[in-house]
């Protein structure tokens, strides 16, 4: 194994692991080493449970450079553990944690000054109790079983990257280059990262706020009541959709409707209105030329005020600023 460098950033690989999660980091780190003349750069170790190539889950092999054995008695600055998935046949997606896996975790972590998971890598720092008492986010798709399977973890589904005191948490793969550019700014300064940022062709800060896409929307519900509610709400979403409108219309009191919601789709109604606002808001910005007045009325925010304020709530930024990003252009 080679001699230190600098930051030592080790990488946990293993089966099924999803690949970017293992190659996107590196590149970061690579590009910063580049981008900046400090000899404190960063010295990047795939380790593994052996030598043996690991078949990655797109079936790519990658050749740990240690074992956890050989990296477990230096000093980790950054230990990233990226995430594994399984699909049944039904196309749910269910992660990976492998009690051995996590037991590793959990031991590398003793020796490290910053955790960071990426993606469903989440599942394994919350399984080795690293995630207790802490806010922390996953993909979207595996929040609520995240949630579900560890109630002392503050799940929110929704940015692209958490952090916790030294506990990072990135959300879907692609996150894992936000999340390794704000690692590095934390190290290097806002300027480094930011020409990092401009040699992998990003933004420092993705403007949409930190927001993971259509995350309320993609949600399945398990009752046929709860689906029925939720396309109420996006057929009257122009409409005032109070607690007290919905519960009526599920025949339900709002108690029990809160309920429902908070079981089902991990959210009180109010929350989920807003996200679909937010979310129908956020078509009408990229689509159309609509003023932000008649957005705010087809979206049932009634004012403009109160439209940019969910969006500063929900994907810190405005909807100007929202749409001069994401805004499609219109063929002539």
């Amino acid at each position: 194994m080679p001699q230190s460098i600098g930051r030592l950033v080790v990488i946990v690989v293993f089966e099924g692991v999803d690949l970017l999660d293992v190659t996107g980091p590196p590149e970061v780190f690579a590009l910063a080493r580049r981008e900046t003349p400090e000899a404190a750069g960063y010295e990047v170790v795939l380790a593994a449970e052996s030598s043996e190539p690991v078949v990655t889950g797109a079936g790519v092999r990658v050749l740990p450079d240690a074992t956890f054995e050989q990296v477990g008695g230096r000093r980790i600055d950054t230990l990233i553990v990226p995430g594994a998935v399984e699909v049944d046949r039904e196309r749910r997606v269910h992660p990976l944690v492998d009690a051995g896996l996590v037991r590793r975790v959990r031991q590398l972590a003793a020796s490290s000054r910053r955790i960071t998971s990426v993606c469903v890598g989440a599942h394994l720092l919350a399984a080795a109790g690293l995630l207790d008492g802490r806010r922390a986010t996953t993909h979207w798709s595996t929040a609520q079983r995240l949630a579900a399977d560890h109630p002392e973890v503050e799940v929110d589904a929704d940015p692209i990257f958490v952090r916790d005191g030294d506990v990072w948490t990135g959300a879907g793969i692609s996150a894992c280059l936000d999340l390794s550019l704000a690692l590095i700014a934390e190290d290097l300064g806002e300027a480094v990262a930011l020409r990092v940022a401009r040699q992998l062709v990003m933004y420092l800060k993705r403007p949409g706020g930190q927001s993971q896409f259509s995350v309320p929307l993609e949600q399945v519900s398990t009752t046929r009541r709860i689906e029925d509610l939720r396309h109420h709400i996006m057929r009257n979403i122009g409409g005032p959709l109070t607690i007290a409108d919905i519960a009526a219309h599920a025949h339900v009191s709002e108690r029990h409707l809160t309920r429902l919601f908070k079981s089902e789709l991990g959210m009180t109604p109010h929350a989920y209105v807003e996200s679909v606002r937010v979310e129908r808001a956020r078509g009408e910005l990229e689509s159309t030329d609509a003023t932000l007045d008649r957005i705010a009325s087809l979206t049932g925010f009634g004012t403009t005020d109160t439209l940019v304020r969910a969006f500063r709530r929900r994907l810190n930024t405005t909807p100007t600023e929202y749409r001069r990003r994401f805004r499609t252009p219109r063929t002539a």
